[in-house]
């Protein structure tokens, strides 16, 4: 039947909030949101019906293009492939102001962050209502066998016999400083959800495939067998700092979460939000309402007078002591072939960036 039906192409983040819509990660939403949980989202942080949601899942479009999609109908979705994914039924088309979004989501209208720009290309129509998922996108082979949703990993928690489990949430290879906060959190919780992002991020973030390598080598080589699963999480990046941290805790909580780690600007990007914006945020929510646990942790980073990874919380010495690469070095030493210190991060992983950099080069 969906064959028969008016078909709409999909833009990879689309496709993305479409499967996770249809495995339940995005739960208690059905489908892309209809006006009311849209407008309530963007100004209240919340659902309508007053349930913590802080990002606008939406599809957008055209007026042209949303113009002879008639309310109440059926609508195939599809990737740039052109094969059909799922159904939308459509229950609303109304428009977005896009500036009053920029401002209330990212925290800006300025055209150099990324969401905000992803905004602006985006149609001025929104379509709304419940969503079918008829076939799963293709994933890259080498993390295809890693994607577990909700009811797969709740169901691995309790097999395991995990009645806590913590989440970390990420976007880069995991340096010293990431594996020196989830061994922290694991001296407390039964298990280490890594849920690495391997949806749409920036076009100068490494690859999803090449972290997938770094975890893997990781988890091999340093990680208790029994403590640790990882599982892809197929989503696109928003870059939506302290928003975002709320919605990343909330999705987790789908999965099986009981836990999630919020550390220094997560989610953030350039200098759009201060370092610990993204934990305050957690302030402006009860704890029963949000239903997982965020566990806060300050900047970390090797300190060479303490001779091990330590936090500003910790560490009484000053930035000489201390050793940090911004993504923006690690990617300039790896591109130039130069190792990276073991205080930094592990050799496996820093063999494996450093390949890929000549690979990318070739």
């Amino acid at each position: 039947r969906a064959r028969t039906l008016p078909r709409l192409t999909l833009s990879p983040r689309e496709v993305s909030d479409l499967l996770l819509l249809g495995v339940g990660a995005y739960s208690p939403l059905e489908g892309f949101m209809t006006s009311a949980d849209y407008h309530a989202v963007v100004r209240e942080a919340r659902l309508a019906s007053g349930l913590p949601w802080t990002i606008p899942i939406t599809l957008a479009r055209t007026p042209e293009q949303a113009q002879v999609i008639g309310l109440s109908a059926e609508v195939a979705l599809c990737d740039e492939r052109g094969e059909i994914l799922g159904i939308l039924q459509v229950y609303d088309k109304y428009r977005h102001d896009k500036e009053e979004q920029a401002q209330q989501v990212y925290g800006t209208t300025d055209t150099r962050h990324p969401g905000v720009e992803s905004l602006r290309q985006a149609g001025d129509i929104l379509l709304g209502g419940p969503v079918t998922l008829l076939e799963m996108p293709p994933l890259d082979a080498l993390y295809a066998n890693y994607l577990l949703h909700p009811r797969e990993t709740r169901y691995l928690f309790q097999q395991k016999g995990w009645r806590t489990v913590v989440a970390f949430q990420t976007r880069n290879p995991i340096h010293r400083a990431h594996e020196y906060i989830q061994r922290c959190a694991l001296e407390t919780i039964d298990g280490l959800l890594i849920h690495p992002l391997v949806g749409a991020t920036k076009a100068d973030d490494i690859p999803a495939p090449v972290r997938m390598q770094c975890y893997l080598a990781l988890l091999d080589h340093y990680y208790p067998e029994n403590r640790v699963v990882l599982s892809v999480f197929p989503a696109a990046m928003r870059y939506a700092g302290p928003r975002e941290a709320i919605f990343h805790a909330l999705v987790r909580k789908n999965y099986g979460c009981t836990h999630f780690i919020v550390g220094r600007d997560h989610a953030g990007v350039g200098n759009f939000y201060r370092p610990y914006d993204a934990q305050r945020i957690f302030e402006r929510y009860d704890a029963a309402e949000i239903g997982i646990t965020p566990m806060f942790f300050d900047f970390t980073f090797h300190c060479r007078r303490c001779g091990h990874i330590v936090s500003e919380k910790t560490c009484r010495h000053g930035e000489a002591d201390r050793v940090f690469f911004s993504g923006t070095r690690v990617r300039e030493m790896v591109a130039r072939g130069e190792s990276l210190p073991e205080e930094f991060t592990r050799p496996e992983i820093a063999e494996i960036l450093i390949q890929a950099y000549r690979e990318k080069r070739h």
